[in-house]
């Protein structure tokens, strides 16, 4: 394997063993996903990471080590929700993942925002933690004010130094980067949210990405204090703690972690901290729809929170693969629809693939005929340039080149049937970047379902192959799309390859996504109650890996 095709050693991730979403290697400090994300996981995702990379050199210098057996599951995982999470020490597999967040047309529908308020050490990042384990789902973004300081200058560090500055005053925040961070997040849009130093005063050089979520909390002592923030808001929660409490909540944290004295920290709290909550922060509680006494200790108060959203998050994308189908039918084919010429030798290989009897190994091996035929197709469509060259016999030759740098073309493949039509890929670029997302189909709604993905640096400037198998309903499909958009990539700029391809699901791709390129072998007619492209060719997965079941 090549080293530019780096993504495929790390991300080559099985469905019943899905890690936390990785951070990826970078100057900033990632949390590099829709799904999830507070600092506390941080280091056990780096310790993936650093496991899954010592057990592939392991495995290319054939070094086997002696491994512990006779451990019963209830020994490795620990019970924390066992019908959303597991967790074990170095790893937590995600049973739950995040639904559509977008309506039929592919428009985002925007994240459920909750703003917390409260005095300072009330107890509102204790609250807003609290809320995310109760939701137990790997689909929500933390979010501090803390981080939104403005950068001091040296008459104010002098002061800061003095604890003569005020740092409880509206004043003090960056409210400007606060609301445009806030707008993207809510759009499924990255940000890239700043590092307060509160020993320096500063900002960090690095910072840290974070990816708009299902739902998006965000807490501070100023969270209320700017109309344009409350009406962002889906839910307003004040933390109400008593200022005894707060005072020597704000005194631990204080010295122990920010290195301040007990003089100057008393002095601050008399000369800003309590005045500013009399005159700011305690009147905003008006702008408050629950008001939760005691924080996080109020067990009953943060139920009633997450049942509603949980209730909020259901109403969205409920139904969406059944409207899908019945919204597209009998409609001619579009023209960003392209299809292989259907010559006899492509017909038979479709033939041999969609047999029942077929076995295996001869499903793997035409299969993979037809994708490097693909393949070689979809990239007739990147544009080209005419060119002379001097052949052995010194005679001019006048042919085609590629008028695209080929190190800007990314590979993405949809897990796991997509994951198949890699090597194709590789085998005819031999410098793509390869990158991955995960979706699964809930048993239960029948909706497709965001696991984890795992996507190049500054993908938003390649020209992006997508990648799977079949498209059905299009509800997958649309998905990753969404996906990518959300990550800045021009839909014209994509480009989904697909061995075969459901009328229906053409036709959902081309209404919400008008400038996304279709490539295919083969277009069926229909697709039948159970997702299933008719007359197709059966579960390609559980087909080409040999994990079908038989009854």
């Amino acid at each position: 394997m090549s080293a530019t095709n780096e993504f495929n050693s790390n991300t080559n991730l099985m469905v019943k063993d899905v890690p936390d979403i990785l951070p990826q290697p970078s100057s900033t400090i990632r949390s590099n996903s829709p799904l999830l994300f507070t600092s506390i996981a941080d280091n056990e995702f780096n310790d993936i990471l650093d496991q899954e990379q010592q057990q592939e050199q392991m495995k290319k210098s054939s070094i086997t080590k002696p491994r512990k057996t006779n451990q019963s599951s209830s020994s490795i995982f620990k019970s924390v929700r066992a019908d959303r999470v597991l967790r074990t020490a170095k790893r937590t597999i995600y049973t739950a993942g995040r639904p559509p967040w977008y309506d039929q047309q592919g428009q985002s529908k925007g994240s459920f925002l909750i703003g917390i308020c409260g005095g300072s050490a009330s107890g509102k990042t204790t609250v807003a933690k609290r809320i995310i384990e109760a939701l137990d789902v790997p689909w929500v973004t933390l979010l501090s004010m803390d981080s939104f300081y403005k950068v001091l200058n040296e008459e104010q560090q002098e002061l800061a130094r003095k604890n003569e500055y005020n740092f409880d005053h509206p004043d003090a925040f960056d409210f400007d980067l606060l609301i445009e961070t806030l707008r993207k997040l809510k759009e499924g849009k990255r940000v890239d949210v700043p590092i307060y130093n509160f020993v320096t005063h500063r900002r960090e050089k690095i910072t840290k990405t974070m990816y708009g979520a299902s739902v998006i909390i965000c807490e501070g002592i100023m969270i209320f204090a700017k109309k344009e923030i409350v009406d962002m808001m889906e839910m307003k929660v004040f933390i109400e703690t008593d200022s005894d409490i707060r005072l020597a909540r704000r005194l631990q944290r204080d010295i122990t972690e920010r290195g301040r004295d007990l003089e100057g920290v008393l002095k601050q709290y008399n000369q800003f901290v309590k005045p500013m909550f009399d005159f700011y922060i305690q009147p905003s509680m008006a702008y408050a729809d629950i008001i939760v006494p005691r924080g996080g200790e109020n067990r009953v108060a943060i139920d009633l929170i997450v049942q509603h959203v949980h209730t909020q998050l259901q109403s969205k994308g409920l139904k969406l693969r059944s409207k899908l189908l019945r919204n597209q039918q009998n409609l001619p084919l579009p023209e960003t629809l392209k299809i292989l010429s259907p010559t006899p030798q492509i017909k038979g290989m479709h033939t041999i693939i969609r047999d029942k009897d077929t076995t295996r190994d001869e499903f793997i091996f035409y299969s993979k005929r037809l994708m490097r035929l693909l393949i070689e197709f979809a990239l007739s469509f990147f544009p080209f340039k005419t060119i002379d060259v001097d052949t052995v016999q010194n005679v001019k030759y006048r042919g085609k080149m590629m008028n695209f740098d080929n190190n800007k073309i990314c590979g993405v493949s949809i897990l796991r049937a997509g994951e198949t039509m890699e090597q194709a890929l590789c085998d005819v670029l031999k410098s793509v970047r390869i990158g991955k997302i995960l979706i699964q189909t809930n048993q239960l709604t029948q909706e497709p379902e965001l696991y984890y993905h795992r996507l190049p640096d500054n993908i938003r400037d390649y020209k992006v192959i997508l990648m799977d198998a079949t498209v059905a309903s299009g509800a997958a499909s649309m998905m990753a799309i969404r996906v990518l958009l959300d990550y800045d990539v021009l839909e014209e700029n994509i480009m989904l390859c697909s061995l075969l391809m459901a009328s229906s699901g053409v036709q959902t791709i081309a209404y919400a996504f008008p400038k996304v390129l279709m490539i295919t072998t083969e277009v069926d007619p229909e697709v039948n109650d159970k997702f299933y492209i008719r007359p197709g060719i059966g579960n390609y997965g559980d087909r080409y890996y040999g994990t079908e079941s038989y009854t």
